[in-house]
């Protein structure tokens, strides 16, 4: 009996497996895109949490993907549920947003500590400039902004 039960439930286990293939759809979203799309929505979904320069939180920004791309939700669901069934083409894919999305933010980590180093040069000559007013005589000229040259003119 118990012979019979273990093989009952191993052929059954092995019977569950799924081999379903997904016919190409006419309107396939090509690769390329796929990666673009997905990165924007990786992008969008994460800045769900985030509140925007009103100080407001926007509960979805997928429809501004959607129509950043001209497709519509259930384009974007046959086309992904076929590049999923498509396991080794999806892994392809979704190394290259991941690609995009690292990219994307040592970019932009980048472009802060250049801000960053900005405001720094800007406080400092500026904290300088109310401390010393002979501090124009020592700074190079590349380094005094159109604001500091009216300064500049107001000391003398």
């Amino acid at each position: 009996m118990r012979k019979a039960a273990y093989t009952l439930i191993g052929l059954l286990l092995v019977s569950c497996t799924s081999n379903t293939i997904y016919k190409k759809p006419e309107n396939l979203i090509s690769k390329d895109s796929m990666v673009l799309l997905l990165t924007d929505m990786y992008i969008a979904s994460s800045a769900k949490n985030q509140k925007n320069k009103f100080l407001e939180q926007e509960d979805n920004y997928m429809f501004l993907v959607y129509e950043k791309y001209k497709i519509d939700t259930t384009r974007f669901d046959i086309s992904n549920v076929y590049y999923t069934s498509q396991v080794d083409e999806y892994t392809e894919i979704l190394k290259k947003v991941k690609r995009n999305i690292d990219s994307l933010a040592t970019f932009y980590k980048e472009m802060k500590k250049e801000q960053d180093s900005i405001k720094r040069k800007d406080k400092i000559l500026k904290d300088s400039v109310l401390n010393d007013k002979r501090v124009f005589k020592e700074v190079p000229e590349e380094l005094l902004i159109e604001r500091d040259y009216k300064e500049l003119e107001k000391v003398k």
